[in-house]
């Protein structure tokens, strides 16, 4: 079997990854000590992409944890399921980073990325064959941005033909806690545009949106925020956990939804979203869940999709449900919204569908869009960068730790050639849509 090795760096990293692994433990039958209850030979089929099995029949999950301050991994370890990782794949430092990239990158975070990569080392060599890395991390702090993106490029050096796919929480000014935020979040983009190979782009303004308005809770906590995380990671990675009718690996994955290597942030979304209140009310059907994932409001990055076009998506089904009515369906938004995909691609949507709903649903739908709609997210980083970059506001606490003011230049201009290398893909394909792609680019 194709297994992943999972990573997961700082504090908000190790919160949402400990989420995940909750999630899909219950999903998989597999209780808060390793060991298996479950009730369907589905759930041990795949089991090895993301468990090891230990010598006496416990599932240990294939994850690394790394922070560079030991606060965060005492609270996994207390958490329900702190007993299922493995002690030796706990690796942190004492320091902290301090909400500075720099600490992450380039001090602290270099005194302990060869012990992280000694532990990876560990867990890819017992793999039969390793398909892949994945990596959650937050953007606007220090250690996962910092420290997260150091780990890619490492990881990317060693095991160069093996895919490396990032969760990466994006900050947002409403939930924010950090000032320099827009700092550590840019310099971070400028690395994952080169070595990640699928990055899905989490918005922590859409989260927010999402628990406020449609979940209508009236102050969502962090746990809230995680949980959306959680259930959408557990969707993307269903292809990957569970048999199938058609099986997805990260590799497909990345092959059929990236046309151009830079252009490879994916905006996640997930359906049904609906508050506690209403959920008697809805009947789940496959044109329901269609119609709601395509819908901006379902969108866990902040950004919306009719502002730009689709290059390519993927949808990934669950629960028990007509394979031809799903196909159907997306042939039939492809055909209406026909203006909202560039034309030069002919097949954009890639659909899978898998008998085993997530807990407590009869059917759901995780999303994936490359869109370049992603641009209002890069756009809102640059802007909150500039503003503060101009005054080199804040700007000794980096240089203090031997980053170049070039570093900062040099990072922000990669970022501004991703964005009007979207807007440029976005306008390609002909004249007969000049208005559609025209009032984006003018701006």
């Amino acid at each position: 079997m194709r297994e992943i090795v999972h990573l997961q760096a700082g504090q908000c990293g190790n919160q949402v990854g400990a989420k995940f692994w909750e999630v899909i433990s219950d999903e998989h039958g597999i209780d808060p000590t390793g060991c298996y209850h479950g009730d369907s030979d589905l759930q041990l089929e795949r089991i090895n992409v993301y468990y090891v099995e230990a010598t006496c029949g416990k599932y240990v999950p294939r994850s690394v944890l790394i922070d560079l301050e030991p606060g965060t991994m005492d609270a996994v370890r207390s958490s329900p399921f702190g007993q299922l990782f493995r002690p030796d794949n706990f690796v942190f430092g004492q320091t902290g980073a301090g909400n500075n990239w720099a600490k992450g990158h380039y001090t602290e975070g270099a005194e302990l990325v060869d012990s992280v990569m000694d532990v990876v080392r560990k867990e890819a060599e017992s793999c039969d064959c390793l398909q892949g890395f994945q990596l959650t991390h937050s953007l606007g702090g220090g250690t996962g941005s910092g420290m997260g993106t150091l780990l890619l490029s490492k990881l990317r050096e060693e095991y160069p033909d093996r895919i490396l796919a990032s969760f990466s929480i994006f900050p947002s000014a409403r939930v924010s806690d950090t000032v320099v935020e827009p700092y550590n979040s840019v310099l971070s983009v400028h690395i994952l545009i080169e070595n990640t190979d699928i990055t899905f782009c989490i918005d922590n303004e859409a989260l927010y949106d999402i628990c406020f308005r449609t979940l209508k809770l009236t102050c969502p906590t962090f746990g809230d925020l995680n949980h959306l995380v959680s259930v959408t990671m557990s969707g993307v990675t269903t292809c990957l956990r569970f048999p199938g009718q058609l099986n997805a690996d990260l590799r497909k994955l990345a092959v059929n939804m990236v046309p151009f290597p830079r252009l490879h942030f994916f905006v996640p979304g997930f359906a049904p979203l609906t508050s506690r209140g209403s959920q008697q009310y809805r009947c789940l059907t496959v044109p329901e869940l269609t119609q709601q994932m395509f819908d901006a409001k379902n969108m866990m990055a902040a950004c919306d999709p009719r502002h730009g076009r689709y290059l390519t998506a993927a949808a990934m089904f669950r629960g028990r449900m007509s394979v031809k009515e799903v196909d159907e369906q997306m042939l039939n938004v492809q055909n209406k919204n026909s203006s909202y995909f560039v034309e030069w691609i002919p097949d954009h949507i890639k659909t899978a569908v898998c008998d085993i709903p997530p807990r407590g649903l009869k059917m759901s739908v995780t999303f994936m869009g490359n869109t370049t709609a992603v641009v209002e997210v890069f756009k809102r980083m640059t802007e909150q960068f500039t503003a503060m970059f101009r005054r080199k506001a804040f700007l000794h606490w980096y240089l203090g730790e031997g980053m170049d003011e070039m570093e900062f230049t040099e990072a922000e201009s990669n970022l501004n050639d991703l964005i009007s290398e979207y807007q440029q893909y976005q306008e390609a394909g002909g004249e007969e849509e000049g208005e559609f792609g025209g009032e984006e680019g003018g701006e």
